[in-house]
């Protein structure tokens, strides 16, 4: 017993000690030594031989169910208002008069919706084209040969037996480095150095929990980095954002106060970095909120603040609506456009689906976090320009970037109903289309008229 006892000891020796000096000191310095980097290259390869695989298959086995297309419905491309006047033109409706078959076509519109909604599906897991050898797959994986299968038993090993514990370690110590480290810092008197400590303290945790998520970042254009006294603004897809942009600068955060560990969390971070942290009552009040945002943006010193403006995760596919309170603090606007690759895990975070302790689990059990970060030149509101155009003009910035959809949908819809707003501007899209081919039959007859 004893002996077992001591090559247990000696088993958690060793594993700290490779945790330690191999993996946590470089990130705390943001040095790699190239392992992550290996690690992904042969991944990539294991997944396309894995593809290859499972193409050959379907070949060889005709009695496996062919792949689906991506959508259930093939959507017309233009805008409504094209459409519908396409179909009058079509049916030789004179004049700008209602027409009882223009019923039919919201109705079919209407039917798609409820089928497959451009809202609904922004909030499930993105397809992937072929198996990732995870627990997840996609609605077209159906072919199972014996290999596969020896690999995916490996890699269930791999991920929870050694990966999975490795991150565990690496996010207990990044976690307790943040809440010793700005406790400790907080007790300083306010000076650049306790300003400079707090950035280091805060930059080091991120580097390790990066390390926790096997996270490969890759950063574009740096020379666009948000600045002190700014506002950075990015697409949202999971609560590891706020990691992923920490890696490459320190950001005031932004958002309400919780309890329990995060709270305590919340409390140490404010004691060393002036955070921007609400009571659940002042979230709202828009006026009290914007005002304590502006004032932090006031002071030039200050760290640049973080917001995630559509409000709510989205699958890493589409950029859904900013709402507009960010755009109305004022000063300089700096976009950042992220974006996944969903091959070695899936990032995104359906909230109502899972808890934020099985996110994490999900998270921390897939292969790797590899991402690509783009900074965009800073943005300022134009003459005439309102706070609404200014953020839309962020959000197709951002999403074209990052090679996502642009989407102009409130991504409270995953919770709400439709607004009114939304049902009102259909109806002035109809009137439109209306209004301008009575202007048409107009013109005519006063052509006809005239000859």
């Amino acid at each position: 017993m004893e002996d077992l006892w001591t090559v247990a000891v000696a088993v958690f020796q060793l594993w700290i000690f490779v945790v330690v000096f191999f993996i946590t000191l470089p990130a705390m310095f943001g040095l790699s030594l190239g392992v992550t980097s290996v690690y992904i290259q042969i991944l990539v390869k294991l997944l396309e031989w894995a593809t290859i695989r499972i193409q050959r298959g379907r070949q060889e086995q005709p009695s496996v169910p062919a792949p689906l297309p991506n959508g259930i419905i093939e959507r017309a491309e233009g805008s409504m208002e094209e459409e519908m006047e396409q179909l009058r033109r079509s049916r030789s409706l004179e004049g700008g008069e209602f027409a009882l078959s223009d019923a039919l076509y919201f109705c079919k519109k209407g039917l798609e919706s409820i089928v497959d909604d451009q809202v609904t599906q922004r909030f499930s897991s993105e397809e992937l084209a072929s198996w990732n050898l995870l627990t997840r797959t996609n609605q077209n994986f159906r072919y199972i040969s014996l290999r596969l299968t020896i690999f995916w038993g490996i890699g269930v090993f791999v991920r929870y037996c050694v990966l999975f514990p490795l991150r565990i370690t690496l996010a207990i110590i990044g976690l307790s480095w943040l809440v010793i480290g700005t406790t400790l810092v907080g007790f300083l008197p306010e000076n650049s150095v306790k300003y400079w400590l707090s950035e280091v303290v805060h930059l080091t945790c991120y580097r390790i929990c990066a390390r926790a998520l096997s996270a490969t970042i890759r950063y574009h254009n740096k020379e666009n980095r948000p600045q002190k006294g700014g506002i950075c603004v990015a697409n949202h897809t999971t609560p590891i954002d706020v990691v992923i942009l920490a890696n490459d600068g320190c950001y005031a955060m932004v958002g309400q106060i919780h309890g329990g560990l995060m709270g305590v969390i919340q409390r140490s971070m404010v004691r060393s970095c002036p955070h921007v942290w609400f009571e659940r009552s002042e979230m709202k009040d828009r006026h009290a909120v914007t005002s304590r945002l502006r004032a932090h943006v006031a002071a030039k010193t200050k760290l640049p603040i973080l917001i995630f403006p559509e409000g709510t995760c989205i699958n890493n596919t589409s950029v859904m609506m900013f709402k507009k309170g960010s755009f109305e603090i004022g000063g300089t606007i700096h976009p950042v456009a992220i974006k996944y690759d969903p091959r070695l895990g899936d990032a995104f975070w359906n909230s109502s689906k899972y808890n934020m302790v099985s996110y994490l689990l999900r998270t921390m059990t897939s292969w790797a976090i590899v991402v690509n970060v783009w900074y965009l030149p800073p943005m300022t509101i134009q003459d005439g320009e309102d706070a609404v155009q200014f953020a839309n003009r962020v959000k197709s910035a951002v999403a074209c970037r990052g090679g996502l959809l642009d989407l102009a949908w409130d991504g409270s819809l995953k919770r709400g109903k439709v607004k009114d707003a939304y049902k009102e501007e259909q109806q002035k899209m109809y009137s439109r289309v209306i209004v301008r081919q009575n202007s048409i039959s107009a013109t005519h007859t006063r052509r006809d008229d005239q000859s």
